[in-house]
C-alpha cells in the first residue's frame, strides 16, 4: 500500500463529464489499497472569468478582495469532485484551504506555503477517506484567504506531498509526460521516462509548460518523487506510462540497474517566446552604471534574464543589451525612460520579437562541446544568435521569433534526441 498524492488540472476538471473520469481514475487507485488525497485547480478557463469580474469590479482591487473572488474557482471543483467520488462508492470529503489549515506568507495574489497541519487529514487518510483539496490557496494569519499565483495548484499537490510524507505525487495534465520537446512542434520528440529535479526545474524555467517552477523547487527540496501523467487515460490500466522526475541519485542508480539504458548529454529542448530585448545605448562605461540601470527594474520586480555589456566606446561609454519578460516590456521602457538623467544613457532600442532557445542536460557537466554544437547547428541553418546565458546544465541563446520553431527541429536533430520511425 502507498500514500499517494493525485494531482488534476484545469483541463482535467472541465466539466462534469471529465470530473467523472477523474473520480474513476480515484477510485481504480483507492481499489489498489492505496491512501489518497486529491488536489484540483478550478475549471479550465473559469480563474481567467473570475479575475476578469474581478478587473471589472475595480481596476485598483484590494488584492485580499481579489483572492477571496478567484479562489472559488477550485472550490467549486474539489466539491463536485467528493460528490462525484461518493455517489460511485467512494468515501470522501473535501478540505478547504482554511480547514486543514494550509498556512501561507507574503503577499496576496502570490503568497507561499508555509505550514499545512495534517492531523486530520492524515487521520481521514489512515481510514480509507479520499481528502480532496483545492489547489492554489491557503490562508494568511490574519485569517483572510490567499491565493499562490497562476500555476499555483502544482505547488499545493507537491507541498501536501511533503506534508504527508506520500510515496509520490501524481500530477495529470492534458500531455502524457516530459518529452525531449514540444511534440506539436517536433512530431519525433520522444517521451522521457524520467527526468531529474534539476533538470525538470531548468526546463520549466525556459519555456516547457508541463509543471510550474515553484512546484518543481519544491520538490527538490522535499525530496518529493513526482510522476506527470495523462488524464485522458484509460482510467483502470495498471501501468501508467508517464515521465517520473526524481534525484539524480535516484536517475543514477537506475541507469546502474538497467544497463540497457544510457543517460542522454541533452534531456530536452525548450523554446520561449514571451521575452522581449532591451538594448540602452551610450551608457556611461563607469563603475555603478549597470547598477544604476537594473537597480530601478529589480525594485520593480521586473525579471532580467539575458545580460550583455559591449565593448566600451572610444569616449568612455557602452551599449547594455539584455531581456525581460514580454509582459514586462513597456513598464520596463517607462521606468527606464524616467531614470534617463540619472542612468546617463543616449537611447532605448526595443525589440519584442525575440524568443529563447535552451538546450537542457546533466550529461553537460562531464561533456565538452555542447555550446559549439548547438552554435554550428544554427549557423548551419542561417540562424542569428543575438545573446547567450548559460548555466552548469543549460545553454540559452536569444534569436528572431520567426525563427524559433526551425531552431527547435534544428537542435533537437543535432543532439540525436529525433524517436526512431515507428517509436
Amino acid at each position: 500500500m502507498a500514500r499517494i498524492v493525485m494531482k488534476f488540472g484545469g483541463t482535467s476538471m472541465a466539466g462534469m463529464e471529465r470530473i467523472r473520469n477523474v473520480a474513476a481514475r480515484i477510485k481504480h487507485v483507492v481499489g489498489q489499497g492505496n491512501e489518497v488525497a486529491v488536489v484540483v485547480s478550478a475549471m479550465a478557463g473559469e480563474t481567467d472569468r473570475l479575475v476578469g469580474f474581478a478587473k471589472e469590479a475595480s481596476p485598483l482591487y484590494d488584492p485580499a478582495e481579489y483572492d477571496a473572488v478567484v479562489a472559488s474557482g477550485e472550490q467549486v471543483t474539489s466539491g463536485l469532485l467528493a460528490m462525484t467520488l461518493k455517489a460511485m462508492g467512494v468515501d470522501a470529503r473535501s478540505w478547504l484551504g482554511w480547514q486543514l489549515p494550509i498556512r501561507t506568507v507574503g503577499a496576496h495574489n502570490k503568497a507561499r506555503i508555509s505550514t499545512i497541519d495534517t492531523t486530520e487529514l492524515l487521520k481521514a487518510m489512515s481510514a480509507g477517506q479520499v481528502a480532496v483539496i483545492p489547489g492554489f490557496q491557503g490562508v494568511m494569519d490574519t485569517g483572510r484567504i490567499s491565493t499562490l499565483g497562476r500555476g499555483g495548484s502544482d505547488t499545493s499537490a507537491v507541498a501536501v506531498a511533503a506534508a504527508v510524507k506520500a510515496d509520490r505525487c501524481d500530477i495529470y495534465t492534458d500531455v502524457n509526460g516530459v518529452y525531449t520537446t514540444d511534440p506539436r512542434i517536433v512530431r519525433r520528440a520522444r517521451k522521457l521516462s524520467m527526468v531529474t529535479y534539476e533538470e525538470m526545474l531548468e526546463l520549466a524555467s525556459v519555456g516547457s509548460k508541463v509543471l510550474q517552477t515553484r512546484s518543481v523547487e519544491l520538490a527538490m527540496k522535499e525530496k518529493v518523487r513526482v510522476q506527470v501523467l495523462s488524464s485522458l487515460d484509460d482510467p483502470t490500466q495498471e501501468e501508467l506510462p508517464g515521465t517520473l522526475i526524481v534525484s539524480d541519485e535516484e536517475m543514477e542508480a537506475q541507469i546502474a540497474k538497467d544497463s540497457g539504458m544510457e543517460r542522454q548529454l541533452i534531456t530536452g529542448i525548450a523554446a520561449d517566446k514571451n521575452e522581449a530585448k532591451i538594448t540602452i545605448t551610450r551608457v556611461p562605461d563607469r563603475p555603478g552604471a549597470v547598477a544604476s540601470i537594473f537597480g530601478p527594474l529589480a525594485e520593480a520586480s521586473i525579471n532580467v534574464d539575458m545580460i550583455i555589456q559591449n565593448v566600451g566606446r572610444d569616449k568612455g561609454e557602452t551599449d547594455v543589451t539584455f531581456t525581460v519578460p514580454g509582459a514586462d516590456l513597456a513598464r520596463s521602457l517607462d521606468i527606464l525612460e524616467k531614470q534617463k538623467e540619472s542612468i546617463g544613457f543616449n537611447r532605448l532600442i526595443n525589440d519584442p520579437k525575440v524568443a529563447k532557445v535552451s538546450v537542457v542536460g546533466v550529461g553537460m557537466k562531464s561533456h565538452a562541446g555542447v555550446a559549439a554544437t548547438m552554435f554550428k547547428a544554427l549557423a548551419d541553418r542561417g540562424i542569428n544568435v543575438m545573446a547567450v546565458a548559460t548555466s552548469e546544465i543549460k545553454v540559452s541563446v536569444l534569436i528572431d521569433e520567426d525563427e524559433t520553431e526551425l531552431a527547435v527541429r534544428v537542435l533537437h536533430s543535432a543532439y540525436a534526441l529525433d524517436a526512431a520511425e515507428g517509436a
